[in-house]
């Protein structure tokens, strides 16, 4: 039987509770690499944020730019995955898969300010396969946006309503500088109101 996206996120949220040793170091690297940059973190630093030696990180991971590549490709796949089911389950309406696609991409960056800095600061980081892999996700994510942008504006061409969704982005990305002055129910409906204003604009 096909679960509803109620249960998937609970599912979520239990496996959350209950960490695999890798998600833990991947969740440690996050925190790391978006306090300090990812070239300055070793993988000593990684293993004491989880309690484990450098050396058992290994066994998990090939080095700490394996834990970078996968990181960002898995920020990547999620928001694609997530924007376009938001889309499908809003129906036929523009207005309303504009709305989902703003609240999935609020939600997303209040849950994930450390991987929104280090996606910002170290994607020049990965290499050459790797980050052409994560671009291609993100170009992907872009266009669920660009489709849904081009109903709400009809009279707007391709590349503006890629503009304009670059726009949003930023916007809603600045959470890592500003969610701390707001608690987080106000700050998510801020950003969205925000958000909306600018996406319709």
């Amino acid at each position: 039987m096909t679960s509803t996206r109620a249960e998937r996120d609970a599912a979520l949220h239990s496996d959350a509770d209950r960490p695999s040793r890798r998600e833990q170091i991947l969740r440690a690297a996050a925190q790391l690499f978006a306090e300090r940059g990812a070239r300055a973190v070793g993988v000593d630093d990684v293993g004491a944020a989880v309690g484990v030696t450098g050396p058992a990180i290994y066994r998990h991971f090939a080095s700490k730019d394996a834990m970078l590549a996968e990181m960002l490709v898995r920020i990547s796949e999620r928001l694609l995955a997530g924007g376009s089911e938001r889309v499908a389950e809003a129906g036929d309406d523009a207005a309303a898969q504009l709305r989902a696609l703003i609240a999935f991409q609020v939600d997303f960056a209040l849950d994930n300010p450390a991987l929104i800095t280090v996606q910002d600061r170290d994607l020049g980081s990965l290499a050459e396969s790797d980050s052409a892999e994560v671009r291609r996700l993100q170009r992907r994510y872009v266009e669920v946006w660009v489709a849904v942008l081009a109903r709400v504006h009809p009279a707007d061409d391709a590349a503006t309503c890629r503009a304009r969704a670059h726009a949003v982005f930023g916007l809603i990305n600045s959470t890592p500088h500003s969610a701390g002055r707001l608690g987080r129910p106000a700050m998510s409906d801020l950003l969205v109101r925000m958000a909306w204003s600018a996406a319709t604009a």
